[in-house]
């Protein structure tokens, strides 16, 4: 009996050491008052996105909430205005597996939000599915959907500087071996599946790299950050039905729950003092090595290139104005970094889903007039 409660006081101390030292995340501290800013979140309507959309929308910001599915993203705006207290949290319509899609997304966000602080790009897969194309699915979702969805709202990102890209990575890309000659097969089986998963979470710390390159001096800095272990919905979702009841209790074991797998995006998006580190990778809330791989400028611009003609820009769209546009004026405090932000008058409210404007109408009018993309599933 003694032996028995060594070894069960061995096991819970071990826990404890791995949990705390391994599982758990640092809180996220940064700006607290983000009243007059605008940020948005792609996939905020489960999992780290909808957690990392409930801070922001907790500080003031007004919360975009960019997802593929009307109804789950409503439902989530829903809830997140009702445990926020923030009216400014709306949902708009966003695939993308559909460069369609993130084309009538972005028209319909820039005529009718006048600014753009923040730009958290949280949703991905880490699998196919069902779904089969004729494309890479997981590289279009992981990378070249929010690739060409930045592209297209730099021009309120610039007007807004100093304003934060944060793309949300992952671990698994000290796995990732790019080829640029295979970049946009079809992917087939689970073996390739995990591949092209490394690959695009590759991409994603290749891109955040670059991007900071071509956006040097212009107020627009940028991230790449790893949640951490954490139990999402991504974790889950193409798990064998049978097998979700044996997994999940170990899944709530070891792994983060969705609000610390936000710390380290929140960190990225919020932290004073950043825009040094910008094109860096981040973990646990602090900068982090990455193998040479994920540190080769040459494949960077290499893939910034390849990434272009896959999202279908053309000359004249890859063209910087001369000038940017400037943001209405919104009252919002001038520097992400301001610790000590005047208060602005934010934008109107709306007290419930009915009253606020039907963007999403907007986006399906405007995907209408553009050449249909294969959807996602």
């Amino acid at each position: 009996m003694e032996a028995l409660l060594l070894g069960a006081g061995l096991l819970l101390g071990a826990y404890v050491l791995v949990y705390y030292n391994l599982v758990k995340a640092p809180p996220c501290g940064g700006i607290g008052n983000l009243r007059g800013r605008t940020a948005v979140v792609t996939g905020a309507n489960s999992g780290i996105g909808k957690m990392t959309a409930l801070e922001l929308a907790r500080r003031g910001a007004r919360v975009v909430l960019a997802c593929r599915s009307r109804e789950r993203g409503e439902a989530a705006a829903f809830d997140l205005r009702q445990e926020s207290g923030n009216n400014e949290v709306i949902f708009m319509a966003l695939d993308l597996a559909s460069l369609a899609s993130v084309r009538a997304f972005a028209t319909a966000f820039l005529s009718s939000e006048p600014r753009l602080d923040i730009l958290i790009h949280n949703a991905g897969i880490s699998s196919c599915g069902r779904t089969r194309e004729a494309f890479n699915l997981l590289l279009r979702v992981n990378h070249i959907g929010p690739f060409l969805l930045t592209h297209l709202l730099l021009p309120h990102l610039k007007a807004c500087a100093p304003s934060r890209v944060v793309v949300v990575a992952s671990a698994a890309h000290r796995r990732g071996r790019l080829d640029f000659k295979r970049l946009d097969r079809p992917v087939v089986g689970w073996q390739q599946e995990l591949r092209a998963y490394a690959d695009s979470k590759l991409a994603n710390v290749l891109f955040a790299r670059e991007l900071a390159t071509q956006l040097e001096g212009t107020g627009v800095t940028c991230y790449a950050a790893h949640p951490g272990p954490v139990n999402s919905e991504l974790f889950l979702r193409h798990v064998p039905g049978w097998l979700r009841p044996l997994l999940r209790p170990l899944a709530w074991l070891v792994l983060r729950a969705p609000r610390g797998g936000a710390q380290t995006p929140l960190y990225c998006a919020l932290q004073e003092g950043l825009e040094p580190l910008s094109g860096r990778y981040f973990a646990n809330c602090h900068v982090e090595e990455v193998p040479p791989a994920a540190r080769d400028d040459q494949a960077a611009h290499q893939l910034w290139e390849a990434s272009k003609r896959l999202a279908g820009l053309g000359p004249s769209e890859d063209a910087e104005p001369d000038e940017d546009p400037q943001p209405e004026d919104s009252g919002a405090p001038s520097s992400l970094s301001s610790p000590n932000p005047k208060e602005p008058t934010v934008f109107e409210s709306y007290p419930n889903p009915q009253s606020s404007p039907d963007l999403s109408k907007m986006t399906r009018q405007i995907q209408a007039k553009v050449e249909p993309e294969t959807q996602l599933s």
